[in-house]
């Protein structure tokens, strides 16, 4: 197994280099014949699937099956032929929630399988959500063709990422923010001091009250008494419940910069 990955892995580096060099007839059959690589694609249009699919097969190197975009269609998929990369079609806005469970399943059932979401156009919040369930490639059908799609899924099996640089920039902010969760009463009001937010969501992240007293620049002994104070305001008693509590009842919300001196009570 290990000798075909890194026979295929090779055959990958070789297009690249040609590539890079200035190659610009594609497919390159020396390269083509020895990829055959397995690509599933699914769409909640079963026509629409099987279009896209015949316009990748003109590509004799790409070994194409197509199913329904649902978990079950799926997985039943994948068990009758495991592909190196799944190009996953996301329908509309509508259906963004439950194409975005569909993902997650997947992912979790076949991390190893490369997963390229196609939508009709890309925003801040599929970018997000689909890399935090699996994607490893983003294409819009308004910014693309054949030939993009068909370089997206060569990169994207040999282990590279596919984002233009307004959706990297995207990725790229929200790693370098303070995470913080909302935490809000029956009557949609907030039950929690932006700082108190910033530790809730910490917390649930699983990181120890003296890695959270790094993270935002104050003392250990601080952090303590902002959870004692949250564990009193939703009347709680350990960090376990406090995770619960913010899974069930928190909401991500754009963090905030908090000086380090604020202190006690904000």
């Amino acid at each position: 197994m290990h000798g075909i990955a890194g026979s295929y892995n090779r055959d990958i580096a070789a297009f690249m280099r040609l590539e890079a060099a200035g190659e610009r007839v594609l497919p390159l059959p020396a390269i083509a014949t020895s990829i055959a690589l397995d690509v599933l694609v699914a769409d909640s249009s079963r026509m629409q699937a099987q279009l896209l699919a015949g316009a990748l097969r003109r590509h004799a190197e790409l070994q194409i099956t197509s199913c329904q975009m649902n978990p079950a269609s799926i997985l039943q998929s994948v068990a009758g032929r495991y592909p190196q990369v799944a190009l996953l079609s996301f329908s509309s806005p509508a259906n963004f929630a439950d194409e975005i469970g569909t993902l997650r399943r997947f992912h979790v059932s076949h991390p190893s399988i490369a997963k390229i979401i196609l939508a009709d156009s890309s925003s801040r919040d599929l970018v997000i959500q689909g890399f935090r369930s699996g994607a490893r490639g983003i294409v819009s059908v308004t910014d693309c063709n054949l030939r993009v799609l068909w370089k997206c899924i060569l990169r994207v099996a040999a282990g590279q990422i596919w984002l233009n640089t307004e959706q990297l920039n995207w990725l790229i902010e929200l790693i370098s923010e303070t995470p913080s969760l909302r935490v809000l009463n029956t009557a949609g009001h907030s039950l929690l001091t932006p700082r108190e937010e910033q530790v809730v969501a910490l917390v649930a992240e699983g990181l120890s009250n003296r890695q959270i007293a790094i993270e935002l620049k104050l003392s250990e002994h601080t952090i303590k008494k902002y959870l004692f104070r949250v564990f009193e305001k939703l009347g709680i008693s350990s960090r376990v419940e406090l995770v619960l509590y913010a899974v069930h009842n928190g909401q991500p919300r754009t963090a905030e910069w908090l000086p380090a001196a604020a202190g006690l009570p904000g």
